[in-house]
């Protein structure tokens, strides 16, 4: 803060000198404005941490360049002078976002105080930017890693609606990265500035989700000893995910309908209408066609969060990704822990490629930290990883080899070839039944048989 640039406006030259001497003194670097232009083309060639504006300047006021500062230069904080001070002007200028308001004759004490504390406040103001900007930075879809043209079809859904009010359900399994590409959606929409909350349904129960999703009032139950907002509310403006959804209650899936319908709600204990601007993103590791067909989830509020679905594939579908997901986690958790620099063996991939992945990223992430952190070599083999995914990973692995037909035995790999044929011809039939030199019929039935149809019809193809 010593060295913080302080642009001083004044039409008054003897105060605008004194000001200058003063902060000189007190270790700032000053500039000198007269008037309004001046001050503007002050702002344009250099930043200034904080200007001090008189109200009364030639060709303007220190209010009009209190807008220009606000607008231009978010960073830079204002403190707002005059000789002429009233209650009105004073809070005018301190809506408009003046850090203070000092009146004449300014004494050197109270002056300096201001700015060591408005100087605070732009540190912060900084600060937050650059966190700001870490965090926009760490949840774009570029970190989202995938080569798969299932996962480029849905990030160009994204781009599609993200800057949108649409409501957006995801599906797909635990694991699969759906609070990750929620969080993608938000920073790539005009909400990015505001709030993104996110709430885990199934991790609170039935009597105190209301209460996290609405807020309560004071006494509105046993415990209840003092007002409390909800997640709605702390996301006006931005972004509410909430996940899990197909485990709230009845009563809660009437009040969730409301809020999509109307963006309206009263909290628990209060009849008085609360009403939000927020973007609403649900996700649900359940097929919600079926829980509604079982009368587990109204109908009326499936059909109003199914406007725009992203289904995120498992990781099993998508092999491919494996070797950069890996690559990606071996330099992250290296970086972290403080190891050198660690490679995987053909052997070891293989068997990562060959795994079920019920866990899916999230499992697979997991398992490349334990690996970095317990592997005594700079290369990973098969014995480093968890003998479970290695034993899985082996159809036939000797004397552990479960007793099966061949039929049985055969059919996992095939289903394997399957999908990987339609993967690689964009899931045209007619093309991968000539690749695998087999006739459309017997690709439709074997299709059928290994649930590819369902994936193909939950993709859209």
């Amino acid at each position: 803060m010593e060295k913080a640039n302080v642009l001083v406006v004044d039409d008054d030259r003897i105060i605008l000198d004194s000001l200058c001497e003063f902060l000189n003194l007190e270790g700032y670097i000053t500039t000198a404005a007269e008037s309004f232009a001046e001050a503007a083309a002050a702002l344009q060639k250099r930043f200034f941490s904080l200007v001090i504006a008189d109200v009364n300047i030639p060709d303007g006021s220190g209010i009009d360049l209190l807008s220009v500062v606000r607008k231009n230069y978010p960073q830079t904080v204002v403190i707002i002078i005059t000789g002429y001070g009233t209650i009105e002007s004073a809070v005018e200028a301190i809506k408009m976002g003046a850090y203070e308001y000092l009146t004449k004759p300014i004494v050197d004490d109270d002056l300096l105080l201001c700015v060591e504390r408005a100087l605070r406040q732009q540190s912060i103001l900084s600060e937050n930017r650059r966190l700001r900007g870490q965090l926009e930075q760490k949840h774009t879809l570029d970190n989202i890693i995938s080569q798969d043209y299932k996962m480029a079809r849905i990030f160009d859904l994204v781009q599609a609606v993200a800057d949108t009010t649409t409501t957006i359900l995801m599906t797909g399994a635990s694991g699969t990265g759906k609070s990750m590409l929620a969080k993608a959606i938000h920073y790539h929409s005009s909400r990015k500035e505001k709030p993104f909350v996110e709430v885990s349904c199934g991790a609170l129960p039935e009597t105190l989700l209301e209460s996290e999703l609405f807020g309560h009032v004071r006494g509105a139950f046993t415990g209840a000893v003092r007002e409390k907002d909800g997640k709605f509310l702390a996301a006006d403006g931005g972004t509410v995910f909430l996940d899990e959804i197909s485990v709230a209650s009845p009563v809660m899936q009437v009040k969730l309908l409301r809020v999509l319908q109307d963006r309206q709600f009263e909290a628990v204990g209060s009849n008085e209408t609360i009403n939000v601007d927020t973007r609403i993103i649900l996700a649900s590791n359940s097929n919600l066609a079926e829980e509604v067909k079982a009368g587990r989830f109204r109908e009326d509020l499936y059909y109003r969060i199914n406007v725009v679905t992203i289904h995120l594939p498992p990781l099993a579908e998508r092999i491919g990704d494996i070797p950069l997901l890996v690559e990606h986690f071996l330099r992250r958790f290296c970086r972290i822990h403080g190891k050198e620099k660690r490679n995987i063996t053909a052997e070891a991939m293989d068997c990562l490629q060959r795994y079920s992945w019920p866990g899916n990223v999230r499992e697979l992430e997991n398992i490349i930290e334990r690996t970095v952190l317990l592997c005594k070599d700079t290369q990973i083999d098969t014995d480093d990883l968890p003998s479970e995914l290695v034993m899985q990973s082996r159809v036939v692995s000797g004397p552990g080899f479960k007793q099966m037909g061949l039929k049985e035995a055969l059919a996992e790999p095939e289903k394997a070839v399957i999908r990987a044929a339609l993967d690689a011809n964009n899931w045209n039939r007619q093309n991968t039944a000539r690749a695998l030199q087999i006739n459309r019929t017997t690709l439709y039935k074997k299709m059928k048989r290994y649930g590819l149809e369902d994936e193909a019809a939950k993709l859209g193809l």
